[in-house]
């Protein structure tokens, strides 16, 4: 399997049948994208799972042959990489900077809380010559808080919509667990994605759903002690706790509710906890735990984008294998839209992939076919998994 065959269309296979399919003794022109996130801090792991992530597929798209770009001419996908440290100054610096440079596209970036403002400085609407904001194309592959592509015509996500697993999950769970009746909640309160996704998704949706919520503790990101939390947890005795949070606090969390005794009949946990470094942060004490997730190795093409991200010393989840697809995406895009990737077409190229990436309405990624929304979103296919021995399973596929 080969990214190739991801991001194979209609279209392009029609070009390659044609016969023109441009030389590989053709010259060679450098396509740069740029990656940003956090490489450092308490969430540095998603940064350097999508850096792999990025690296991987540019590597198996140059290996298959590059892209075409618009003259014919064979180009070669460069990744670089920035460390925006999930701060929002630093993410908007960032984005300046490859904006000042040959970069065609932005890739990222991790936190939510430097997505929201970073796109408050791209140009509103496109081609509105009275707004002076950046007019670069960003794709976000991590920051998932809802809505936050609509604040810029050159802001696009391949996230998935919370709101529709969160919904379908707690669904599954009253019509599989109808004794299940109350939820208490645990929210990493500092952090926009921790945040948002339990006051605006797990907390309404239980609620509409028929539960009972019993309330919610409150913890910081960097956060190392949860005795008062746990003690709360214990006291709500909630049959069901969701968790709102990142790996390493979510398995602080697990860990004091083990010492204090608290044993509530199911726990959910957030999306971006579907991750390697939930289990090898509190392999035991996750045991059971369910999350919704849009990425688990089930399909051929997904398996060997692990195994590939895995030689970049990466891992693939819901977000690097966004990165992952990412790359698919942009490959067809450059392509369908004639980007020449010479330096003195830099901004055409950049509002052609912009315009390529708008009317987009489906996308191919790695566990099935994701729809695109009008104001530039995702909606991806997802799946329930749960940690069992050590190991992400897959507990239950909707139909989505």
């Amino acid at each position: 399997m080969t990214i190739t065959r991801l991001i194979a269309s209609s279209a392009v296979a029609a070009i390659v049948t044609a016969g023109t399919s441009f030389s590989v003794n053709a010259q060679e022109r450098e396509v740069k994208l740029s990656g940003f996130g956090a490489m450092s801090g308490v969430v540095r792991s998603f940064g350097i799972n999508s850096k792999a992530a990025l690296e991987a597929a540019a590597d198996e798209v140059n290996k298959a042959g590059g892209v075409k770009l618009g003259d014919g001419t064979k180009g070669k996908l460069v990744i670089e990489y920035f460390d925006d440290r999930c701060n929002a100054e630093e993410g908007i610096s960032v984005a300046r900077r490859m904006a000042s440079s040959a970069t065609l596209v932005g890739i990222g970036p991790t936190c939510s809380n430097v997505a929201e403002p970073l796109f408050g400085i791209l140009q509103k609407k496109v081609g509105d010559a009275g707004d002076s904001g950046l007019q670069f194309p960003v794709f976000t592959d991590v920051a998932i808080k809802v809505g936050l592509a609509k604040i810029s015509d050159w802001a696009f996500r391949n996230v998935p919509d919370e709101g529709a697993m969160y919904r379908a999950l707690f669904q599954w769970i009253k019509k599989t667990q109808p004794d299940l009746k109350t939820v208490f909640g645990g929210v990493e309160e500092d952090f926009a994605h921790s945040r948002a996704t339990w006051y605006a998704v797990m907390k309404e949706v239980a609620a509409k759903e028929g539960f009972e919520v019993k309330g919610e503790a409150k913890w910081l990101l960097a956060d190392t002690n949860f005795t008062n939390q746990a003690r709360e947890a214990r006291r709500a005795a909630a049959d069901i706790i969701a968790i709102s949070a990142h790996p390493f606090t979510t398995c602080g969390m697990l860990k004091e509710m083990g010492r204090q005794g608290v044993k509530p009949k199911l726990v959910i946990g957030l999306t971006s906890s579907s991750s390697l470094e939930t289990l090898q942060g509190c392999s035991a004490e996750a045991e059971a735990i369910i999350i919704p997730t849009s990425f688990a190795p089930v399909t051929p093409e997904a398996q060997a984008a692990a195994e590939r991200a895995a030689k970049f010393n990466g891992s693939l989840d819901l977000h690097s294998g966004a990165a992952y697809e990412n790359i698919a995406i942009l490959k067809s895009v450059i392509e369908s839209e004639g980007v020449m990737a010479k330096p003195d077409t830099v901004q055409a190229d950049r509002a052609k992939i912009r315009n390529g990436l708008a009317k987009l309405t489906e996308t191919k990624g790695l566990i099935g076919v994701s729809k695109r929304t009008p104001d530039r979103e995702a909606v991806k296919p997802f799946l329930f998994v749960h940690a069992k021995s050590g190991k992400w399973e897959v507990l239950h596929t909707p139909t989505n």
